[in-house]
């Protein structure tokens, strides 16, 4: 299963939260509130990211679910996996891509050095620095995500443009005066998104 078969959405339907989890269950109800024929418009985000997911609601929910699942298939990927370069003792089989790195001298011959040399060295690295991101990275995919969510369900609302302003120079407390008189749920999603970017920095150590 790849990761747009384990990706976590929320869907509201106008101000109301009406779904989050998996993708596929996030779309079934979805499709339930859309079906129903109200006003209001059915929107859904990446939990994580807040980016927009855009799904075709028509047909029944088996073709929902179908459709789905062709996006999961193995086409969906953005890159091929490697065939045509040799692979050699201990080499992953598990889509390994062949892209062009550059790197100066110094650091190649560091790479070189390292126990199964610069391939695995390079994949070491890129885990580590996915498992622990540096503060300043969680601060900024924090406001983003917030931003993104807050810009598409509540630019209109008042108090937008001074939350805005508050996300992102920190203040948490002001941001949350600010937002405290939108719909419960949308409130309550943008200070879940904005946590890591108004934490106090004593406690998360990354606002500097």
């Amino acid at each position: 299963m790849n990761d747009q078969a384990e990706k976590r959405c929320i869907a509201f339907a106008g101000a109301r939260r009406i779904a989050a989890g998996a993708l596929a269950q996030v779309a079934v109800k979805a499709k339930a509130a859309v079906d129903r024929g109200g006003r209001e418009p059915v929107l859904l985000f990446d939990a994580a990211t807040s980016e927009p997911i855009d799904l075709d609601f028509r047909g029944t929910v088996a073709d929902l679910l179908k459709r789905l699942a062709a996006s999961m298939g193995p086409a969906a990927g953005s890159a091929a996996p490697e065939k045509d370069a040799p692979r050699g003792p201990g080499r992953p089989k598990l889509g390994v891509v062949a892209r062009e790195v550059t790197l100066l001298p110094r650091h190649w011959e560091w790479l070189n050095g390292q126990p199964g040399g610069a391939s695995v060295a390079l994949r070491k690295l890129v885990e580590q620095a996915r498992r622990h991101p540096e503060g300043r990275d969680r601060v900024r995919q924090s406001q983003e995500a917030a931003y993104r969510f807050m810009s598409a369900m509540a630019g209109d609302r008042p108090g937008f443009e001074e939350a805005t302003r508050a996300l992102f120079g920190g203040d948490r407390r002001r941001f949350n005066r600010l937002v405290k008189s939108w719909p419960a749920d949308i409130r309550d999603h943008a200070k879940a998104l904005a946590a890591v970017a108004l934490q106090p920095p004593a406690a998360g150590g990354a606002a500097a």
